[in-house]
């Protein structure tokens, strides 16, 4: 017997890419090495695109306990730990959901069972081969081991997967040697808070804004009051000796004292765990070689990880791989696949990574010690007054600049960019765009005069939802997007002329293996 899809990791990201292809009909299985759900504090949240991708699945709600969208922040963030102005822009392209990851693990785990997904944990992937029609995974559980084959295997197994290294995928990079970070959960002086603004005033030194990284000649420093939770207290040093010690919090209290030059009294964390408390020497930055070989891919930390950019990187591109990857193998295990449909995967995600590495490198760069980085700052904070300046940041941090190359040179400028928000009108109602993607069905919405777009794809509309609508606010006027949420054709025309329908047939050709018919 072959299954489908076998997925190497049961993290978020393995569980994103498993509800993602059960809405497409394919049923994987996720192959867990841990027997329980991990209680380690790892990422305290979302930013960016990513935010609005799990909304148009309806996890956002699930994950933020609120029936509102999501909303930008468009007053303030960072950049390197340098302060960037979102009010400059008209529309921020930065989003925030502040949640742990093991509620994100926990949330996508209880959609994957609800969408009939079959989780082993404590199953291990020890080995593999593959030839023209599957993969041999041998896999070692607690029952002993056992073998399974599939059509294809994705490695979602984190930063030292195995996956990666069975397939022989090189993993260059930089290694960071010369950072330690420490971190803790821990109780701060309550009259040191700021109750209108959540600050933190030291004593000597000054306020210290939440969750935004603050540097000084010495180092970083941050202070994250989760809702619900104690805060989260954390310094960055450099070129400190090495110690095999147990971490602490005097040993933190000791490296704020260095950062700042100031006490902050520190005491143990309230409420129930698991407490974050270690210290992290070092990190890496690397990207593999190639994001799929045969029939095994990669996803997530298995494909990239970062180091010192803050805001939880790995995991905000890891969701993304899982849903661009999730609709074209299942395209491919439907046989609806168009040819190099499966192959624009490693294309279009190993230059989302490498962008996250232009982020990452930058920030890193950007928060050393030393005076002529000082320096950089200064020029850098005269940078950030212009508001052209802030976009170009504030969309490499939250991802919105990444663009897909969808063809054709006169593409509308939406083309393989992420869809906009769009407050809809149809005949049975007001509607969200977000509503009309939770199946993660590609979907042409018409929203010009006498929807007929229609005609173009008879007589294959049930490879597609169609969705006739009106929409008050300026912008495209038809839209074909892929389940991804990319824009894969746009119109901003009342009424499309026939290179524009010609155009809008190539695309249902080229993604969705659709060929429809002439517009009349």
């Amino acid at each position: 017997m072959i299954t489908d899809v076998v997925i190497a990791g049961g993290g978020p990201n393995g569980l994103m890419l498993a509800c993602e292809l059960s809405l497409a009909g394919v049923r994987p299985v996720v192959l867990e090495r841990l027997p329980e759900p991990s209680e380690e504090p790892k990422a305290n949240g979302l930013l960016g695109q990513v935010v609005r991708m799990l909304d148009r699945r309806g996890l956002y709600e699930r994950l933020s306990g609120s029936p509102e969208p999501p909303r930008p922040n468009t007053a303030y963030f960072m950049f390197g730990a340098m302060g960037l102005d979102l009010s400059l822009l008209e529309d921020s392209p930065v989003y925030a959901l502040p949640v742990p990851q093991r509620r994100i693990a926990q949330v996508l785990q209880e959609r994957a069972i609800e969408l009939g997904v079959e989780i082993r944990r404590g199953h291990e992937v020890v080995g593999l081969s593959q030839d023209d029609d599957a993969v041999t995974i041998d896999v070692a559980g607690p029952g002993g081991a056992y073998r399974l084959r599939a059509r294809h295997l994705v490695g979602a197994d984190g930063a030292h997967s195995t996956t990666r290294k069975l397939s022989g995928i090189g993993f260059p990079g930089v290694t960071y040697d010369r950072m330690t970070v420490r971190s803790a959960h821990a109780t701060v002086p309550a009259d040191w808070v700021d109750p209108a603004t959540g600050a933190l005033n030291v004593p000597g030194y000054g306020a210290v804004s939440p969750f935004l990284p603050h540097r000084t000649e010495h180092g970083g420093f941050s202070y994250a009051p989760m809702p619900g939770h104690p805060p989260l207290v954390s310094t960055t040093e450099w070129d400190q000796p090495a110690t095999d010690a147990p971490m602490s919090l005097a040993e933190l209290r000791a490296s704020i004292r260095r950062v700042l030059g100031v006490d902050v009294p520190l005491g143990p964390p309230d409420g129930q765990g698991p407490h974050a408390l270690r210290r992290l020497t070092g990190g890496n930055t690397r990207v593999a070689e190639r994001f799929a070989d045969g029939r095994v891919f990669l996803i997530g930390d298995a494909a990239h990880v970062y180091a010192a950019t803050g805001g939880g990187p790995g995991l905000n591109l890891g969701l993304q791989d899982a849903v661009n990857l999730g609709w074209k193998l299942a395209a491919e295990i439907r046989g609806s696949a168009p040819s190099g449909l499966l192959d624009s995967y490693d294309t279009e995600r190993r230059s989302a990574a490498r962008r996250m590495v232009l982020n990452a490198q930058a920030q890193a760069a950007l928060i050393a010690p030393g005076s002529d980085v000082t320096g950089l700052r200064e020029v850098f904070t005269e940078l950030l007054r212009d508001p052209g300046t802030v976009r170009r940041l504030a969309e490499l941090i939250a991802g919105a600049d990444v663009r897909y190359d969808m063809g054709g040179r006169e593409a509308h400028p939406l083309a393989g960019r992420f869809a906009p928000d769009l407050e809809l009108h149809t005949p049975t109602g007001p509607v969200r765009l977000a509503e009309l993607t939770k199946t993660a069905r590609p979907l042409l919405l018409d929203l010009t005069e006498g929807a007929s777009l229609a005609e173009t794809l008879a007589p294959r509309h049930d490879r597609i939802d169609i969705v006739a609508a009106r929409s008050q606010a300026p912008g495209p006027t038809a839209l074909l997007l892929r389940p991804d949420c990319h824009v894969a054709w746009a119109s901003a025309s009342p009424r499309p002329d026939p290179m524009e329908i010609e155009a809008l047939r190539a695309a249902l050709r080229r993604w969705f293996g659709v060929a429809g018919r002439a517009h009349s």
